[in-house]
């Protein structure tokens, strides 16, 4: 067995062994941080319900295909591939949709194409940006989101546009 595979039993094991020389109880901590991890996925659960049901309602209703309609002269007029605008719509509710979106834009345009490359650099320059706020703020129990909303959706929209123009400048 090669060293490499024991490096993360082997920091366990130097962590534990740290930990109970500085007098710490292990097995008591690591049983408080499982008690932590289930309140919190307990917490967390109504949020996610809630915003995976409205993705799935997105999906299965067409209105994210008429947006993206919608969106397709406004998106061609910013430089912006019109092909990606499903992925642009999907990425701040859902990252498994969004990657699915871009990866069908990768298999079918080609991962060379500016449309594939757009895809992959708005896939890795933005956020899941709802799934974000409702993990983070729920887990550290933030009940009014403000202006975090807003500003994330706006950040997003800066990536999506500077996605489209880097990919342009560069392999247009």
């Amino acid at each position: 067995m090669a060293l490499l595979s024991l490096t993360p039993l082997l920091l366990l094991g130097f962590l534990c062994l740290y930990a109970r020389l500085r007098g710490c109880d292990v097995y008591q901590a690591l049983l408080d941080g499982a008690d932590k991890g289930l309140r919190l996925t307990l917490e967390l659960m109504p949020a996610l319900v809630l915003l995976f049901a409205l993705i799935h309602t997105l999906r299965a209703s067409g209105l994210g295909e008429y947006l993206v309609d919608l969106a397709a002269p406004l998106l061609r007029r910013l430089g912006v591939p019109e092909e990606t605008a499903l992925l642009m719509l999907l990425r701040p509710l859902s990252g498994s949709g969004a990657l699915a979106v871009a990866s069908e834009l990768i298999t079918r345009f080609g991962a060379d194409s500016l449309i594939g490359r757009c895809a992959a650099v708005m896939i890795g320059s933005s956020e899941t940006t709802f799934y974000v706020i409702a993990v983070y703020f729920s887990a550290a129990g933030v009940r009014e989101t403000r202006w975090a909303i807003p500003a994330a959706l706006c950040a997003d929209l800066a990536c999506f546009l500077s996605a489209a123009w880097i990919c342009r400048l560069l392999w247009g």
